[in-house]
């Protein structure tokens, strides 16, 4: 779908070019006239949450009149919200080449292409819409969202309050506002916006209207705790880390605890997660609980149970004031007892070595970055420079982050013309590409005969299909003959705000020292300097967004 949007917008954008020099030259734009009560009446469905009902309105609208704008639109609209990305990009299109100047045909459009993962190209739209309508509202929250994924969590508020004043009862925008001041850490703004989506929802959107009540209580009690993860302890600190099947695996200490505990540090997590078992061992209660959770495995989704750890020690470094899922763990073969998200970690600069199975961080008020990296190994500081000079295998490469707190990188992967958005996840022991991709022509000859068993965040799912990539990049960092398994994506592309088309898992960053800067987003890969490993067809991997 991504592949079929890039190519028809670089078709639609030239034939909107011409239309809209047309219109200019003849002063022809469409008579405005009040919606048919048909379009009326499909526009109510919306509202009530039917997106089906209304795409049957409009589409019989249509039949008689295929040029009605308002029918059009309300049928992109009604897409849009079913996830129906091709559709509502087809549908606002039309709209286009009938009004190069409809402001809410050009946000259709944006968001759309956003939902795809087009960022670049949806701000253009998002843009073209504003010139033409500085209050479309649809416009000014795509931006947001865009500052919101890119981490420029100031500017994302702003821009969603003021969609969220154009239009108070699209949930959508009060929604995407709980995020952006949960993410903030504006609890009590995340906590009334989440409310005011219950009231306005429509009452068809149980699955979410569950987990957003459970996750109003949550904020409720974070609010009541003072600042959260509050770092202590020394600046800086550099520990061992296992990594049996590619994942880096630590000790940690909890709540003072003498007993060290195995938590995985899991960059495809926004918050950290303790086992249920290890819960019950510490006296560890849940304080809220509510709804299911998408994730790769099993069903597909687990259910919501909150917790709340005092503090966690890594090394010689404390975080303080810790909110934390309680889930089963599935993997028996390599027993851990929790997560370590990235809202632990975000605060420092972050190395993990794959060659000395070592991880360092540093408090980043304490780091001029400008300058230069720096992180403990083996009692020695190492420097890895800041500007990259021409040549240097060491490449600094941008992140986002999705709606439910994964890192994504765009990855470019041959016989793609365009690069994909995969979830770095070093909690994952092997790639991963959805089964969409998968069935793209590029990748259809690549299946290998042996099948794995995958445990993921849901549950564990059997005779998972395997491809060999020949080559997957990451900026300038690129290993050939990849292991990928193959995987439904769509669990976690329901709110991830963008589709994911797969994971870079701990058999592409086992080769390399990486980076991670939290406050630029982004992140830096150095090659160990050796061959990378013969990729094992091990029956028995993780992978846990």
């Amino acid at each position: 779908m991504q592949s079929q949007i890039n190519m028809r917008l670089r078709r639609v954008a030239a034939c909107c070019l011409a239309a809209f020099v047309l219109s200019l030259a003849v002063i022809s734009h469409p008579t405005v006239a009040a919606p048919s009560k048909a379009v009326i009446k499909g526009q109510k469905a919306i509202k009530k949450g039917d997106f089906t009902g209304a795409e049957k309105i409009f589409r019989e609208v249509l039949v008689k009149d295929s040029h009605d704008i308002d029918a059009r639109l309300g049928l992109s609209f009604a897409q849009l919200k079913q996830r129906n990305l091709q559709g509502a990009y087809d549908n606002a299109s039309r709209v286009i080449m009938l009004d190069p100047l409809s402001a809410r045909a050009h946000a259709l459009l944006g968001a759309a292409i956003l939902g795809a993962g087009e960022f670049r190209l949806s701000i253009e739209e998002f843009r073209t819409a504003l010139s033409l309508n500085e209050q479309e509202a649809l416009a000014i929250s795509g931006l947001a969202m865009v500052d919101f994924y890119e981490n420029r969590l100031t500017i994302s508020l702003a821009g969603l309050r003021r969609a969220v004043e154009l239009d108070p009862n699209e949930p959508d925008y009060v929604f995407n506002l709980g995020q952006a001041a949960a993410r903030s850490e504006k609890y009590k703004e995340a906590a009334d916006a989440y409310e005011r989506f219950l009231v306005i929802a429509p009452k068809t959107d149980l699955d979410r209207r569950e987990r957003i009540a459970g996750l109003i209580d949550f904020l409720r009690y974070l609010g009541r705790q003072g600042s959260l993860y509050v770092a202590g302890g020394e600046a800086h600190t550099s520990v061992k880390f296992e990594a049996f099947d590619n994942r880096p695996i630590l000790s940690v200490r909890l709540n003072g605890e003498r007993k060290p505990y195995r938590f995985v540090l899991d960059t495809g997590s926004g918050m950290s997660v303790v086992s249920d078992e290890t819960a019950q061992k510490m006296g560890l209660k849940p304080v809220a609980r509510g709804g299911l959770a998408r994730a790769v495995g099993g069903g597909g989704k687990f259910e919501i149970v909150y917790g709340y750890v005092n503090s966690i020690e890594i090394g010689e470094v404390r975080i303080e004031n810790v909110p934390v899922y309680i889930r089963k763990f599935f993997d028996v073969n390599v027993p851990v007892d929790g997560y370590l998200g990235l809202s632990v970690i975000s605060k420092f600069l972050t190395s993990i070595d794959y060659g000395t199975r070592q991880m360092g961080l540093v408090r980043q008020s304490q780091t001029d970055v400008t300058e230069a990296w720096t992180t403990v190994r083996r009692g020695e500081t190492v420097q890895a420079l800041a500007a990259v000079a021409p040549g240097d295998p060491t490449i600094e490469v941008p992140l986002r982050t999705t709606s439910s707190g994964f890192l994504s990188g765009e990855v470019e992967l041959d016989g793609f013309d365009k690069t994909l958005n995969f979830i770095i996840d070093t909690a994952a022991s092997i790639t991963v590409v959805s089964e969409k991709l998968s069935q793209q022509e590029q990748l259809l000859d690549l299946l290998q005969p042996s099948k794995m068993r995958v445990y993921g965040a849901a549950g564990v799912t059997e005779d998972v299909k395997l491809l060999q990539l020949p080559k997957l990049s990451l900026g300038l960092s690129k290993l050939e003959k990849l292991n990928a398994a193959v995987l439904d994506m769509e669990p976690v592309n329901e709110t991830a705000g963008f589709t994911q088309s797969g994971i870079l898992g701990g058999n592409f960053l086992r080769n390399f020292r990486v980076y991670f800067d939290f406050a630029r987003g982004s992140i830096r890969l150095e090659p160990l300097g050796q061959r990378p490993r013969v990729e094992s067809n091990n029956p028995e991997v993780v992978a846990t967004p």
